[in-house]
């Protein structure tokens, strides 16, 4: 066994004992990487590399769309707009069975679209149904499980720093293209979740209130438009070359705030403190995507990615049933893995296997942030399972045994995106995004 793979195979190791451990994640991945550099013969490579790699993997013109996303989303989380989405997603479950659930998941749809966090979807949408619920009579479990359930809708429906992120490391895949890819399995995802919630709805006895008045839904949506405009300028200005996905997250920030200052949603005090907030998470996702990209030099050094393109492809030349193989890992890593560092990592190593057997790389980016959309609302680590529970006040374990039919739910949906380039290729292909 040649130096460069016993150095990927410590590397690998000391990252999963760290883990385990319970190392944060930055930690155990910025630690291993470095690690396996000292390994290196001194001659093959630089231990300064490491800190060029750090700063390199962060200085992309694409990531700076993320920080202007972040901002963006807790502007609107604080400045009014989560409130009017409600509204109007209440005006759309109409009077469906358990129409609060249906709203909240219509809702996180529309927050998620617009804020692009499932977590703050989950916060902000969890927080402002989840007490109307409760007055209703539902059932918390019910409530929460929904809430969580459809919140990472939002990481699939544009705009998506995940998909910003994927485009960084794939090379030439168009963000644009990306971002319309996510649509019909986004909404598939929601849609099949409602569905659900609607049968769950009818065995609880969660009935409709009574249907809202024609000239009061007319003046709910008509006050939620300038909210939900902000969806069609995103990405019609995308779409229409006015603007890159880049410059367009800087628009969805000068736009949030101009209709935050009207709707009076929020003041300096609380400006300051949205902009502390979204500093320090830019900080975060910056910091893990520049050492994610050490470790991903590392492996391209070693020649890891190779090795286990190399053995699966032994394992089986099946297209099948390494899509399988795949989905299976990248279900295991997103459960304890953030899918920042998931996406940057697994990137390089699934990618060429898939481009072997024709997969293009939006239905492969697609497919990956589904399935780490997936770990989100999976034990042990899962953001969006430990946000929905606490906002919901229920303990965890009862929240996981109502989620599991909502599993089987999103893993139908996984399997159609996977094996059916149709399901988040047409969009792009019919916006030109893809010849």
């Amino acid at each position: 066994m040649s130096l460069a793979i016993k150095t990927a195979l410590i590397m690998v190791a000391l990252l999963v004992v760290m883990l385990a451990m319970g190392v944060s994640i930055s930690v155990s991945v910025g630690l291993s990487s470095a690690l396996a550099m000292l390994c290196m013969l001194p001659g093959d490579v630089s231990f300064a590399t490491s800190a060029q790699r750090l700063f390199a993997g962060s200085n992309s013109f694409s990531l700076i769309a993320i920080p202007f996303f972040i901002l963006a989303g807790n502007i609107m989380n604080n400045g009014g707009i989560a409130e009017r989405i409600v509204n109007v997603a209440k005006v759309v479950a109409g009077r469906m069975p358990g129409a609060l659930a249906q709203s909240n998941v219509v809702a996180n749809m529309l927050f998620g679209a617009i804020s692009g966090s499932g977590a703050a979807a989950a916060a902000a949408m969890g927080g402002v149904i989840g007490p109307m619920e409760e007055k209703e009579g539902y059932d918390p479990v019910y409530s929460t499980g929904v809430n969580i359930a459809s919140a990472p809708t939002g990481m699939l429906i544009p705009p998506s720093n995940l998909m910003i992120v994927y485009s960084t490391i794939a090379g030439s895949v168009s963000v644009a293209a990306l971002f319309m890819g996510g649509y019909v399995p986004g909404i598939l995802w929601g849609a099949l979740v409602m569905f659900l919630a609607g049968i769950k709805a009818k065995k609880r006895g969660h009935v409709a209130p009574e249907r809202i008045p024609a000239k009061e839904a007319f003046k709910i949506v008509l006050d939620a438009i300038p909210s939900l405009l902000l969806i069609v300028i995103i990405i019609g200005g995308i779409l229409l070359g006015v603007f890159t996905a880049t410059e367009a997250s800087a628009v969805a920030v000068a736009y949030a705030f101009i209709l935050s200052l009207v709707y009076k949603g929020i003041d300096l005090k609380g400006l300051v403190k949205i902009i502390l907030d979204s500093a320090k998470m830019t900080g975060i996702i910056t910091f893990m995507i520049g050492l994610s990209s050490i470790m991903s030099w590392v492996m391209a050094f070693t020649g890891l990615p190779s090795l286990i393109a190399n053995g699966m492809l032994a394992i089986t030349g099946n297209k099948y049933i390494l899509l399988v193989l795949m989905n299976v890992i990248l279900l295991v890593v997103g459960t304890f893995m953030d899918p920042t560092p998931a996406v940057l990592i697994f990137t390089p190593i699934f990618l060429p296997i898939c481009q072997t057997f024709g997969m293009h790389p939006v239905q492969f980016g697609i497919m990956v942030t589904m399935n780490l959309c997936i770990g989100t609302i999976a034990p042990p680590v899962g953001s969006i399972l430990f946000t929905g529970a606490k906002v919901g006040n229920v303990k965890i374990e009862q929240v996981i045994k109502e989620l599991l039919l909502y599993f089987g739910m999103i893993l139908l949906v996984l399997l159609l995106t996977t094996y059916i380039p149709a399901i988040s290729m047409t969009l792009p292909t019919a916006a030109g995004l893809i010849k």
